[in-house]
C-alpha cells in the first residue's frame, strides 16, 4: 500500500490548462499552482478550465484534488479524528498550547479544562482542534509549524502546505 503524497504544486500544475494565459492574473500556470495551495486565489479564478471542454476532464479531478484545501482553512491543518488514537501528542507539542497552558509542555493535563485558547484539546479519546485561529500557522507573524503533524503518530494530522 503506497502512502499518500502530500499536494504540492506540480501536482496541480499538470491538471491546468498550462498556456500561461494570464486570464487568472497570475503571470503562468505554476504562480497560479503555488498561489491555489496558498490560498491566496481560488480554482474558479482559472475560467479556461471551466469555460474550455479540453480541460472539462482535468477540472473535475482538480476540484477533487483541492477539496481538502477548503476543509483546511487558513492554517492548512486537517484534524482526521478517526484515525486519531488521543494519545495527546497535539496538545503536548504545540507550542501555542503551551504557551496559554505551560503545564502541556510538560506532558501534563490542562488545569484549566475552560482555557478558551487551546488549540488542541483531548476529548472522550480524542484530539479536537479548538481554536485554529491561535495556531502560529494563522496568527502574525505566521510560522511553517508542522510540530503537531511530525509528532501525529497515527498521520491523523496533516497541515497541506
Amino acid at each position: 500500500m503506497s502512502e499518500k503524497k502530500r499536494l504540492n504544486a506540480m501536482m496541480i500544475y499538470k491538471l491546468l490548462p498550462q498556456t500561461n494565459c494570464r486570464v487568472c492574473g497570475e503571470p503562468n500556470c505554476m504562480a497560479f499552482a503555488v498561489k491555489l495551495i496558498n490560498r491566496s486565489v481560488e480554482l474558479k479564478q482559472c475560467t479556461p478550465l471551466f469555460e474550455e471542454q479540453q480541460y472539462a476532464e482535468k477540472a473535475e479531478k482538480l476540484k477533487e484534488l483541492v477539496a481538502p484545501l477548503e476543509q483546511a482553512k487558513e492554517t492548512g491543518i486537517i484534524l482526521e479524528e478517526e484515525k486519531c488514537i488521543g494519545c495527546g501528542n497535539c496538545v503536548v507539542c504545540c507550542p501555542a498550547n503551551a504557551a496559554v497552558a505551560p503545564e502541556t509542555s510538560g506532558g501534563k493535563g490542562v488545569k484549566d479544562e475552560t482555557n478558551s485558547d487551546l488549540i488542541f484539546i483531548v476529548e472522550k479519546g480524542v484530539a479536537k482542534i479548538c481554536k485554529l485561529e491561535k495556531c502560529r500557522r494563522y496568527e502574525p507573524p505566521r510560522t511553517s509549524c508542522r510540530v503537531c503533524e511530525i509528532l501525529c503518530p497515527t498521520k491523523a494530522i496533516e497541515i497541506l502546505q
